[in-house]
C-alpha cells in the first residue's frame, strides 16, 4: 500500500508541473508576441521546453516505477536517467537560440520592444507558480529518492532567478523610455536574455553531468568504502572487499564478498548476510543487496566450494 501511495503521489506531483508549464507557456507566448520582448520570447520558449520536459519527467516516473521482468531483471530505474538527458539536451538547444538572437538585436539588427504591465504580471505570476511547483517537486524527490523529479524540481527552481532577471530587464527598458539621456538601456532585455541562456546552460551543465553519471553507474564518492567498513564491522565476518555500487533511477543495488569461516553452519552464515544487509542499508536506504560469502579457511579456498548467498530481501520497488 505504501508503495502505491508512493507512485500515486510521484505522479501527482508530476502531473501539477506539467498543468502549470501549460499555463505559463501559454501566457508568457501570448505576452511576449504583444510586446516583442525577446526576454519574454525566451521566457516562453523555456516554459515550452519545461512543459516538454515536465511531460517527459511524468512519463519517466509513471514507467520507472514498473516492477524487474525477465528482460530487466535491475527494473526500469534508468528511464528516469534519460527522460534527464533528453531535458539537458532541450534546454542547450533553447540556450543556443536565445543566445543568436540576442546578439543578433545587440550589434546587427534594431527591434523594437514594448512594455506594459501585462510584461510585469506574467513574469511575477511565474515567479510564484515556479517557486509552488520546485517545492512541491523536491519534498517529493527527496521523500521518495526520484532523480526524475529532482531534476525537474531543479530546473524550475532555475525558472525563478530568470524570471527575476527579465523583470530587470523589463525595468530597464522602461527607464529608457522615460530618460533620453540612457539609451544604451534600451538593449537591456536582450542583455536580460543572455542572462537567461547563462542561467540555463549553467543549470543544463550540472543536470547532465549528473544524467551521465548515473548512466555510467557512477557511485557517491566514498560510499564504497563506507559499505566496505560496515560489512568488515560485524562478527564473523573477517574481511568484505569486490564491493559494487550502482544506481537505477531512485534503486540503488550493491554487491560484495565477504570472507568468513567456512565451518560455520549455513544458517549461521545466512543470518550474517542479513545483517550486513541491514548495515548496508543504514548507508544506503532501500538498496537492494546481495553478499557472496567466501570461505576462510586454506583448504577451503577451491572455487568450487564458494557459495553465493543472497540476503533474500530485495527491496525493489512494486
Amino acid at each position: 500500500m505504501l508503495e502505491t501511495d508512493g507512485r500515486k503521489e510521484k505522479r501527482s506531483a508530476a502531473r501539477s508541473s506539467v498543468l502549470a508549464a501549460v499555463g505559463l507557456t501559454a501566457f508568457k507566448l501570448a505576452v511576449g508576441l504583444l510586446t516583442n520582448s525577446l526576454g519574454i520570447l525566451a521566457e516562453a520558449a523555456h516554459s515550452a521546453l519545461d512543459l516538454v520536459a515536465a511531460a517527459m519527467t511524468y512519463l519517466a516516473v509513471r514507467f520507472s516505477d514498473k516492477p524487474p521482468d525477465r528482460e530487466h531483471p535491475f527494473g526500469h530505474g534508468k528511464i528516469e536517467n534519460l527522460s534527464a538527458l533528453f531535458e539537458t539536451l532541450l534546454l542547450l538547444g533553447t540556450s543556443a537560440w536565445v543566445i543568436y538572437e540576442a546578439v543578433q538585436r545587440l550589434f546587427f539588427i534594431s527591434v523594437k520592444v514594448e512594455t506594459s504591465i501585462w510584461s510585469f504580471i506574467i513574469m511575477g505570476l511565474s515567479m510564484v507558480v515556479d517557486y509552488t511547483r520546485s517545492r512541491i517537486l523536491f519534498r517529493t524527490a527527496r521523500k521518495y529518492r526520484s532523480q526524475a523529479l529532482e531534476a525537474d524540481a531543479l530546473h524550475f527552481s532555475t525558472d525563478i532567478w530568470s524570471s527575476a532577471v527579465v523583470i530587470l530587464g523589463l525595468i530597464g527598458l522602461t527607464i529608457a523610455r522615460y530618460t533620453p539621456g540612457l539609451p544604451w538601456m534600451h538593449k537591456a532585455d536582450s542583455l536580460a536574455a543572455l542572462v537567461v541562456a547563462g542561467i540555463v546552460i549553467y543549470i543544463s551543465a550540472q543536470l547532465g553531468w549528473r544524467t551521465i553519471a548515473g548512466l555510467l553507474d557512477t557511485a557517491p564518492k566514498g560510499q564504497a568504502e563506507r559499505v566496505r567498513k560496515a560489512a568488515a564491522s560485524i562478527e564473523g565476518v573477517s574481511n568484505a572487499h569486490a564491493v559494487r555500487i550502482r544506481p537505477s533511477g531512485a534503486s540503488w543495488f550493491v554487491d560484495l564478498h565477504v570472507t568468513m569461516n567456512g565451518n560455520i553452519h549455513l544458517h549461521r552464515a545466512h543470518a550474517t548476510t542479513e545483517e550486513i544487509e541491514k548495515k548496508v542499508q543504514e548507508i544506503i536506504p532501500g538498496a537492494d543487496v546481495t553478499v557472496h560469502v567466501e570461505p576462510l579457511e586454506a583448504e577451503d579456498k577451491n572455487p568450487r566450494k564458494k557459495v553465493r548467498f543472497p540476503t533474500g530481501k530485495r527491496s525493489r520497488r512494486e
